[in-house]
């Protein structure tokens, strides 16, 4: 699991990705996989989760219905949140056969077609939370593509030889590593995409990778229940306060104190499914002074009052 956001820690060893990831409860876990003879290909359903893939050897074709076919070659690494049905294939025309009919259990399985391993694969997928797990997959783009070749492989390259090994090994604690593994991948391929993204990165993904912003964006992490002025967090970034609102403005979409007021409705979203805290208490440790103050900001950024919200997840829950 990822390591939780607390009310209040020390700065220098907050992590805004790592308190993303965990409140969109994201569990990366290992699939399967298949090897393949030539010709071949292999048609997957529209996935209801993030998905990645890896060719561990051989090559092939990548086409998501409606987009342009992506060539893999050994060593790439490819992550796509879109929810379309797609094809793995040896070549653009070869005709592929339905998914279901190789890999009857769909959590994790194996397939093999035909004796030669041309074409040997592995994956997983990435579980986020139904609810909080949205804000998480609206940002990432429809496909991230690293290249074995790319300068910021090299990691994962590890990381696969990794996989590998523990997957051919019978050694104690084998699913226990792999879990970890997966989860590292996962982690290592979002690295990747914040590093090289740049301006193309939307939103939230942009403003984490900007290391312009990443002190400001720490302290209100951090301390998401401190009464932030825009002057402490602009002296943090080392810019004047007009510079700071507008740079903050420009790269995440939001201003400033508005980013840490969608931060704590979405920590005080979290609190409300899963903890059974007065809304009062809740609201102190988020830095409003009163109960009805916390209540307008959480209806006016989710929609419905705190305790709305509390009563209409027990209902779905009982239901």
């Amino acid at each position: 699991m990822f390591a939780s956001p607390k009310c209040m820690r020390d700065s220098t060893r907050v992590d805004p990705l790592s308190d993303i990831l965990e409140l969109a409860g994201a569990q990366p876990a290992f699939s399967g996989g298949f090897t393949a003879e030539r010709p071949w290909g292999i048609r997957f359903p529209k996935p209801d989760k993030l998905k990645f893939f890896v060719i561990v050897k051989g090559h092939c074709w990548l086409r998501i219905d409606g987009r342009e076919p992506v060539r893999v070659e050994t060593g790439d690494v490819f992550l796509f949140s879109e929810q379309r049905a797609f094809v793995l294939s040896s070549d653009v025309d070869t005709v592929p056969v339905d998914a279901s009919t190789l890999f009857p259990n769909a959590l994790f399985n194996f397939a093999k077609l035909g004796e030669r391993e041309d074409c040997v694969q592995i994956g997983g997928h990435v579980r986020l939370d139904p609810v909080s797990g949205g804000f998480l997959a609206d940002v990432l783009p429809p496909l991230i593509h690293v290249q074995a070749s790319s300068s910021h492989a090299a990691v994962l390259q590890w990381l696969l030889q990794q996989l590998v090994n523990e997957q051919a090994s019978e050694t104690p604690g084998v699913s226990l590593a792999t879990t970890q593994l997966v989860q590292l991948m996962f982690v290592q391929i979002l690295r990747v995409h914040l590093e090289t993204a740049g301006t193309s990165a939307i939103g939230l993904l942009r403003t984490i990778s900007d290391k312009r912003l990443a002190p400001a964006l720490r302290l209100m992490h951090g301390a998401p229940g401190r009464c932030w002025h825009l002057e402490d967090l602009a002296r943090s970034a080392a810019m004047s306060r007009t510079t700071f609102a507008s740079y903050f403005k420009e790269v995440a979409g939001v201003a400033p104190l508005s980013y840490l007021t969608e931060w704590r409705m979405r920590l005080a979203a979290r609190a409300l499914r899963d903890e059974s805290t007065p809304i009062s208490t809740l609201a102190q440790s988020l830095g409003y002074t009163s109960e009805s103050a916390f209540s307008h900001a959480f209806k006016r950024v989710v929609g419905v009052s705190p305790r709305h919200y509390r009563a209409s997840d027990k209902c779905r829950k009982a239901s």
